[in-house]
C-alpha cells in the first residue's frame, strides 16, 4: 500500500495499482511498475549478453586507458559504457554462440585529434617498442602529444599500458610487460594525448607480436 506523505498533492511511497512511488534525494518521483518478462533468453538477448560478456572480457582490463581515451564520448553515459558501446558494435565478429573480437577494428581511444602514422610494434627482451613517425603539424598534432601505448594478452585476460608516454615527436615509446607473458600472442595500439589532457586521438592498431 502507498503511503502519502504530503497531504493528497504531495509525493507518495509504496506501490499504488501499476504505480510505484518514492523519492531520490528529495525529490519526488513515480513510475510504472516493471512488467515482467515472460522469457528473458530470447535469441536477441543471449546475443547482446555474449557480446557485452565479451566486450567486457577485453576493455575491463584496461579501464584507466578508457577512462582517458573516451572522454570526449562520455556523454549522459561514462567512458567506459561508450568504449563498450564502440566494441560491441564494432569490433565482434561471428554468430551466436561462436564471437570473436575483431582485434584491428578494436579502439582504445577515440577522439579528433590527429593519430599516429606508420605506427608498428616489435617485441624486444621484456618489453614491447613502438615506433611512429612524427606527424607534427598535421592537423591537431603536436610534438608534445604525448603517447597512449597498449598491449591487450587475450591469452592471460590482462593488459599493459602507458596514459602518458614519449612525445610524439620522439616517435618511440617502450612498453614494459610481464614476465609471464613470454610466448604470448598481444595485441597492440598506439594513441596520443594533447600535453593539457583535453584532446585524444583514435588509437592506431599496430598489429600482434609475440613476447619475448
Amino acid at each position: 500500500m502507498g503511503k502519502i506523505k504530503q497531504g493528497i498533492l504531495g509525493g507518495f511511497s509504496g506501490k499504488v495499482g501499476s504505480v510505484v512511488g518514492g523519492s531520490w534525494k528529495g525529490i519526488s518521483y513515480m513510475r510504472g511498475k516493471a512488467v515482467s518478462i515472460k522469457n528473458p533468453q530470447t535469441l536477441r538477448q543471449m546475443e547482446q549478453r555474449t557480446k557485452f560478456a565479451l566486450a567486457l572480457s577485453v576493455l575491463q582490463p584496461i579501464i584507466a586507458v578508457i577512462r582517458v581515451g573516451f572522454k570526449r564520448y562520455a556523454h549522459r553515459q561514462s567512458e567506459f559504457n561508450a568504449a563498450m558501446s564502440y566494441t560491441v558494435r564494432h569490433a565482434i565478429l561471428g554468430t551466436y554462440p561462436n564471437y570473436t573480437l575483431d582485434f584491428p577494428n578494436l579502439l582504445v581511444s577515440r577522439g579528433t585529434l590527429t593519430g599516429a602514422n606508420n605506427a608498428a610494434a616489435a617485441a624486444v627482451p621484456g618489453k614491447i617498442k613502438l615506433t611512429w613517425e612524427d606527424n607534427t603539424g598535421i592537423g591537431e598534432a603536436q610534438p608534445t602529444d604525448k603517447a597512449i601505448a597498449v598491449a591487450i594478452n587475450p591469452t592471460k585476460g590482462e593488459a599493459a599500458y602507458i596514459t602518458e608516454g614519449a612525445p610524439r615527436s620522439a616517435e618511440a615509446e617502450q612498453l614494459a610487460v610481464s614476465p609471464f607473458w613470454a610466448g604470448d600472442k598481444v595485441e597492440v595500439y598506439l594513441g596520443f594525448i594533447s600535453e593539457d589532457g583535453k584532446e585524444v586521438a583514435t588509437s592506431a592498431y599496430c598489429g600482434f607480436v609475440t613476447v619475448v
